[in-house]
């Protein structure tokens, strides 16, 4: 063999760039992106919709008296009751304007921007589908989900003579299929644990409670059916992607999807959750899917037509940008379910890097809590109910959660100072049930919370959590 050793290894790696670079930059049929904006964006209208029509906005952003913050965010603050419910009918129409790609870019933009900061007003409104809903919004809104199939590029037609682009680089396939390939995977991978595969916990308290259901809930009085449907979850999260990904098996896996989400949606109360992932699957598709399922209704009008060429290429410059850009977006979508691994084992009952970890339906909490606070000049010895304060889901989700328990004694430090009952000192008796196992004191009752300030360090005041394995409750 001639040449240096790192002349060999180095032709290899421009070769293996250089294959990464067509596979990129390869044009496929845009009608793919153009289908999930549609649907993306219809699904967010009507998610808006509902909030109007259930009354949730007031519920969540109108009625508290506190609001939980992310850390860095305290500042964030919700708008006048008005503000607010004009603030969803704008997002439902920017939702409905994403779908039909009318001024996609800045409808798009805009309606990432107003729904991340109805995420950032409330950390107990914190859902899962929700952070998957700003991801998928960010793709797209850098996208050119609208070049075709779209109002703008009706406009762009008639104003400029310019066709509609029929293809786009596989790279937006490809990045759209990671982002849900993650959702799906560490899903799975969070089921690894003995409370989930041999315990079936939180599952068979959760499918105790549904034995009444009609049809379906005699079956879930069988014993074994947790422990069933709980290793067929965590079989369905973690394998269902590569299922996906092969032409053969792609069909009856996306029928699975379709009953899987469809039975969770039936069973639990996870709100789009189930439609957003079923949509989301069809991203693995073939990318001229929407073309063909057209064709098979029988209408054309040139929408069935083969595609034309992919636009005239950016720069070398703009085009590794985005490429860097995009490789970025999948570092941190990595490294976010994985920064748990830096706080210790039993993210469970910590909390500290559970969420955007997609750790879906892993754990069922309850807490008692109690804030116990002290005049420090009297020695004076009071307690405060949450209750009086929060609403009855903000309650539910702090009482297992020990940052938010930390954010709410700083709240009680201050109230009680500005009524001029200080200053004082703030303990905690926090007693937590995790996946039914017998309550246990979650938070160091000696510490002053008041004294701890906020922040993503490991969490010292909280007392680590049960080591016996939880119950077998058997259904009603």
């Amino acid at each position: 063999m001639s040449g240096s050793p790192s002349s060999f290894f180095g032709c290899h790696a421009l070769a293996a760039i250089e294959r990464v670079r067509a596979g990129l930059f390869r044009p496929v049929d845009i009608a793919f992106l153009a289908a999930f904006r549609f649907l993306f964006g219809a699904t967010m209208c009507v998610s808006m919709l509902r909030f109007i029509a259930y009354g949730w906005i007031d519920d969540f952003f109108v009625k508290p008296a506190f609001h939980f913050k992310y850390w860095g965010f305290a500042w964030v603050e919700p708008l006048p009751a008005d503000a607010m419910h004009e603030l969803f009918w704008v997002l439902a129409g920017l939702g409905a304007a994403m779908a039909i790609g009318l001024a996609f870019r800045l409808a798009a933009a805009l309606f990432v921007a107003g729904f991340s900061y109805l995420q950032l007003v409330d950390v107990t409104t914190y859902l899962n589908h929700y952070y998957l809903a700003l991801l998928l919004g960010l793709l797209l809104a850098v996208s050119p989900a609208h070049r075709a199939f779209s109002v703008d590029a009706v406009a762009r037609r008639a104003l400029l003579r310019e066709a509609p682009a029929g293809s786009v680089c596989a790279g937006w396939l490809y990045l759209l299929r990671f982002q849900i390939g993650v959702v799906y995977t560490f899903a799975g991978l969070a089921k690894a644990n003995s409370d989930w595969l041999v315990h079936a916990q939180p599952l068979r308290i959760w499918l105790g409670s549904k034995t009444g259901l009609a049809i379906i809930g005699p079956a879930f009085a069988w014993p074994g059916m947790p422990l069933v449907m709980s290793w067929a979850g965590f079989l369905f999260d973690t394998f269902i992607i590569w299922f996906l990904m092969m032409r053969r098996t792609r069909l009856p896996a996306f029928a699975l999807v379709i009953v899987f989400h469809a039975l969770t949606r039936a069973l639990f109360p996870i709100g789009m959750f189930p439609v957003i992932m079923v949509l989301s699957a069809l991203v693995f598709f073939p990318p001229d899917w929407p073309r063909r399922a057209i064709a098979r209704l029988g209408i054309s009008h040139g929408v069935t037509a083969s595609p034309p060429s992919i636009r005239a290429p950016r720069p070398a410059a703009w085009r590794w940008m985005g490429v860097a850009l995009g490789a970025a977006h999948c570092a941190v979508q990595l490294a976010l379910p994985l920064r748990c691994l830096a706080y210790g084992d039993g993210v469970r009952w910590h909390e500290q890097g559970m969420r955007f970890s997609w750790r879906v339906m892993v754990r069922e909490k309850n807490g008692s809590i109690t804030f116990v606070v002290r005049n420090k000049d009297t020695g004076r010895v009071w307690h405060v109910s949450p209750r009086s304060v929060l609403t009855p889901l903000q309650e539910r989700e702090m009482s297992g959660q020990p940052d938010l328990i930390l954010q709410f004694a700083h709240y009680v430090k201050r109230d009680v100072e500005r009524r001029g009952g200080g200053p004082v000192e703030v303990h905690v008796d926090a007693l937590v049930s995790l996946n039914g196992r017998e309550p246990k004191r979650m938070i160091d009752p000696d510490i002053d919370l008041a004294s701890i300030p906020d922040g993503i360090g490991k969490g010292a005041f909280i007392l680590p959590g049960p080591t016996e394995p939880p119950p077998h409750i058997r259904p009603i």
